[in-house]
């Protein structure tokens, strides 16, 4: 089955996927809303593709608007007929087939713990019922929306008025979310928990505590898949340019470990991607 891969497939991501940002009001939370647009490629690909996509930080709300598909996380498949809540910690690759059609939230952390008493790390290998974890009342209007800007304008009116109600109880996750923001914005991957929380006025312990509630995984795994993917998003579009220093690496072997650990993905064929990858890191060594 023919595959696209982030990073190195960028056209088919761009081109056969909407994607809307989150706005002001939801940014704490959303990184942004995303739905597939394949209807061009079943000729193409009559018998299906894959999507493969590397670790990420936050989770997925993913909403089944057409046929059932397969979702494989590390190495598990799950066959999916309904709506699901994916941790983004792990690979993924998605299995399509005529007739798939998917709608998504790409979540940092859900509102959905301000009216649930829900400990994101408890959700961590698998794929989970979505029914808990969200308004049934508000899917079917978003299932029943006549487009994807339909759906976003929905689905951003239902959580903004969640946060309006619990905005009082808005400083942990304002504080996990400014440290993931200033270290994605200054590049800076290695600060020590303690030194973080430091910065905030808490102990590390209640950092610990906080990015393993929201995120759903620690602080320094959170930060390190952002490190490693900013670093290969950046050789990959800009190999010339690209400097190991830059995101924290000490040298070529710290950072070629890392990169090794990050690819790893059994079911990629013939690795060629990570090929491509790593022939960029040669030369700059």
């Amino acid at each position: 089955m023919p595959q696209h891969i982030e990073f190195i497939h960028t056209r088919h991501f761009t081109k056969n996927y909407h994607r809307k940002k989150a706005g002001a009001a939801l940014s704490l939370f959303i990184d942004f809303f995303w739905e597939t647009d394949f209807d061009a490629l079943w000729e193409i690909y009559p018998d299906g593709f894959s999507d493969v996509l590397f670790p990420n930080t936050g989770y997925t709300y993913l909403l089944n608007l057409g046929t059932p598909f397969v979702m494989q996380v590390g190495d598990q498949k799950f066959p999916m007929r309904t709506d699901g809540f994916l941790p983004r910690h792990k690979a993924i690759e998605c299995y399509h087939k005529p007739g798939n059609c998917l709608f998504g939230i790409k979540f940092k952390t859900s509102p959905i713990i301000f009216e649930k008493k829900i400990n994101f790390a408890e959700y961590r290998e698998s794929i989970f019922p979505l029914s808990y974890l969200a308004d049934a009342g508000t899917i079917r209007k978003v299932k029943n929306a006549g487009s994807f800007s339909e759906r976003v304008s929905v689905l951003s009116d239902y959580f903004e008025n969640m946060i309006r109600q619990y905005a009082g109880s808005l400083q942990p996750v304002e504080i996990v979310t400014e440290i993931l923001a200033y270290c994605d914005r200054n590049n800076d991957f290695n600060k020590s928990v303690e030194q973080l929380a430091a910065a905030h006025y808490i102990s590390a312990r209640t950092l610990q505590r906080y990015f393993e509630t929201y995120t759903g995984i620690s602080t320094k795994k959170v930060l390190q898949i952002m490190r490693v993917r900013k670093a290969v998003e950046t050789l990959v579009n800009s190999p010339d340019t690209f400097r190991l220093s830059d995101f924290g690496y000490y040298d070529h072997s710290h950072f070629y470990k890392h990169l090794k650990q990050f690819l790893q993905k059994n079911t990629l064929q013939k690795v060629q991607p990570h090929m491509q990858l790593l022939a960029m890191l040669h030369k700059q060594t």
